[in-house]
C-alpha cells in the first residue's frame, strides 16, 4: 500500500535535536526575522550531514581506509548525469567499512559529492565533455591509478566517453574487464550474453563498466566528500594531442533529435492552444518537442511525438510540460527525467506532484513570458560580447 505524504513547508520553524534530527514545531508560523533563525538552523543541520526526508543521513564509514574503489565519470556543465550517479552509488554500496570511494571527475564538478557517496574527489576541470581527448583522459586515469592503487575501477558504460575510456584503459593496463554489467556485488558481476538470451556471472574484475539503470542512486548514507589534489593527474590531462584531431561537435536542429536521446524536452498537452507559439519557444530553447496522448489524438502533433506508456519513454535532464494534467501513462513515460517543470492552471493536477517546479498559470501567457525572457537574455549577452571597434590611422590607434 502506497502512502502519500503531504508536502511540508521547508520554511516552517524547526529545532535540531542532539542526534541532528530536524523537528518541526507544529502550529508555529514564520514571524518577521525568522528567516535568519531558519538559516542558522539549516547550518546546524548541515553540520550533521546531508538530510533526506527530514532525517539526517549518517556517514557510510569513519574508519581509516585500507582499500580504494575508484569511480571515473565525465561531468556536464558541472554536474554528473544519472548514469554516473548510479555508478558512484554502486561503488559506495559494495564498499566495506575500511574501503574508501574515490571519484575522478573529468571536468568541473559543482555537485555535492558527499551526498552522492564519494569519500575522495579528484576534479580535473581542464577536460570538457564536448571535446574529444581520449589520450589525455587515459593518461589522467593512469596517473590517478598509480597514486591511489584502487582495488577496482567502476565506470558508466555509456556512449559519451565512459565506455570508450574504460575499454581503452583495460587494453592499456592489460586489466580484466566486464562490460554492460547489470548485476553487481562485492564479489561478482553479472551481464546478459547471447543477445540477452542468457545471463552470466564472474568474479569482480579490475574494471567494471556498469550499464544504466542497474543501481538506485539514492543512498541511505553520505560520504566524506573530501577534495584531493593529485598533480600527476592534472599534468596528464594537458596531453590532449596525439593521433586524434578533434573536429568539434556538429550542431543539428533539436527537432531532429530522437525524443529518447534528447536532453531537453518541451512537451504540450491539451492546454496548449497556440501550437505555433509553442514550437517557436521550443526553437528558442533548442529543445526537442513532445506531446501528450490527448494532444496527439486531437491532431495537434504527429504520433512520433507522443510521450507515455503507449508512446515513448524519455530520460531528459529537463522536461517542461505545458498544459499536461499528467495521466498515469504520461507520468510513466517521464519517470526517468531528472528535472520536471509543469505549467498548469490546476494546482492539484497529477503532474504537479511529479514536478520539481510548478508554475500555476495560463499556458499561453507563460509561453509568451518565456519568449520575452529568452529575447532579453540574448540581447543582453549580445551587448556584452559585442567587440570594440578600434580605428587605426597612420599606425596610431584612435
Amino acid at each position: 500500500m502506497n502512502t502519500i505524504l503531504k508536502r511540508i513547508d521547508p520554511r516552517r520553524p524547526f529545532t535540531i535535536t542532539a542526534a541532528g534530527l530536524r523537528r518541526i514545531t507544529l502550529g508555529a508560523v514564520v514571524e518577521a526575522g525568522a528567516v535568519q533563525d531558519d538559516a542558522l538552523c539549516a547550518a546546524q543541520a548541515h553540520q550533521h550531514g546531508a538530510t533526506h526526508g527530514g532525517a539526517t543521513k549518517p556517514r557510510r564509514t569513519t574508519q581509516a581506509a585500507r582499500r580504494t574503489l575508484l569511480v571515473v565519470a565525465h561531468s556536464d556543465r558541472g554536474s554528473l548525469d544519472e548514469h554516473a550517479r548510479q555508478t558512484l552509488a554502486a561503488a559506495a554500496l559494495i564498499a566495506d567499512a575500511q574501503t574508501q570511494v574515490a571519484l575522478l571527475v573529468l571536468g568541473e564538478l559543482k555537485d555535492d559529492a558527499a551526498v552522492l557517496g564519494a569519500d575522495k574527489v579528484i576534479e580535473v576541470s581542464s577536460f570538457d565533455r564536448r571535446t574529444f581527448a581520449p589520450e589525455g583522459e587515459l593518461q589522467a586515469l593512469a596517473a590517478c591509478v598509480a597514486q591511489l592503487a584502487p582495488a577496482h575501477i567502476l565506470i558508466p558504460d555509456n556512449t559519451t566517453g565512459g565506455g570508450d575510456l574504460g575499454r581503452r584503459y583495460a587494453a592499456y593496463a592489460r586489466a580484466s574487464v566486464a562490460t554492460h554489467v547489470v548485476e553487481l556485488s562485492a564479489t561478482h558481476v553479472g551481464s546478459y550474453v547471447h543477445a540477452k538470451k542468457a545471463f552470466a556471472t564472474r568474479a569482480l574484475p579490475d574494471i567494471v563498466l556498469l550499464a544504466a539503470g542497474a543501481v538506485d542512486p539514492r543512498l541511505p548514507f553520505v560520504g566524506a566528500g573530501e577534495r584531493l589534489e593529485i598533480p600527476f593527474v592534472a599534468a596528464g590531462s594537458k596531453s590532449v594531442g596525439g593521433a586524434y584531431r578533434d573536429l568539434g561537435i556538429e550542431e543539428i536542429d533539436a527537432a531532429q533529435v530522437a525524443l529518447e536521446e534528447a536532453d531537453f524536452i518541451v512537451s504540450a498537452g491539451n492546454g496548449v492552444t497556440d501550437v505555433g507559439a509553442f514550437e517557436k519557444l521550443a526553437g528558442a530553447f533548442g529543445a526537442a518537442i513532445g506531446a501528450s496522448r490527448v494532444a496527439v489524438d486531437n491532431g495537434m502533433f504527429t504520433r512520433d511525438k507522443q510521450i507515455g506508456a503507449t508512446g515513448k519513454t524519455v530520460e531528459a535532464s529537463v522536461y517542461i510540460a505545458f498544459g499536461i494534467s499528467g495521466a498515469v501513462q504520461h507520468l510513466q513515460g517521464i519517470k526517468d527525467c531528472r528535472h520536471v517543470i509543469a505549467v498548469n492552471l490546476d494546482g492539484s493536477a497529477p503532474i504537479v506532484k511529479r514536478a520539481n517546479l510548478t508554475i500555476i498559470g495560463d499556458t499561453q501567457a507563460t509561453i509568451a513570458s518565456l519568449m520575452d525572457a529568452v529575447a532579453l537574455a540574448r540581447s543582453s549577452r549580445a551587448a556584452v560580447s559585442t567587440p570594440i571597434t578600434v580605428a587605426v590611422v597612420e599606425g596610431v590607434a584612435a
